[in-house]
């Protein structure tokens, strides 16, 4: 599924995780992005009908699942899992998705939070929301390098 060429486009981003995974929203007139929370992550799957809220809430353009490599680069069962998902979301939504590499963007969110506390900006109790930064970064990264983005349809 191809993403629309011209206009703004308004861009959900997923870090997938074993029991939660963040959830940011962002913009490419911008190309930043702010947390929108944590979708918890049941046996069963995903919390279907949080995300069916923030879909309707956001109305995306498209998705970002961040891609999660090794250091070297190379593929990791946590991958599976993300790819999983990903078709998922464009079985249940029907949107243009990408994947976006997400090597250290877990450091990079606690960073981010850490310097927040530090400006009194963040409060302790909010740490339960760096999955939520985690992919903030994941999709500023996807605003800023179009060049690293690998679409859902190219993975076998």
């Amino acid at each position: 599924m191809a993403w629309q060429q011209a206009g703004v486009l308004t861009v959900l981003a997923f870090d997938v995780g074993a029991r939660r995974t963040g959830v940011a929203v962002g913009n490419s007139l911008s190309g930043t992005a702010r947390p929108v929370g944590i979708l918890d992550v049941h046996e069963a799957g995903p919390d279907w009908p949080a995300l069916d809220a923030w879909m309707r809430d956001w109305m995306p353009d498209g998705l970002v699942v961040g891609n999660p490599l090794t250091q070297d680069g190379d593929n990791q069962p946590a991958r599976d899992k993300a790819i999983r998902f990903a078709r998922a979301l464009q079985q249940r939504y029907g949107k243009p998705i990408s994947f976006m590499d997400e090597r250290n963007s877990s450091i990079e969110a606690a960073q981010r939070f850490a310097e927040s506390r530090a400006r009194g900006e963040a409060k302790r109790h909010q740490a339960d929301q760096l999955d939520a930064w985690a992919a903030v970064i994941i999709l500023e990264r996807w605003f800023q390098q179009p060049h690293n983005r690998t679409e859902l349809d190219a993975i076998a």
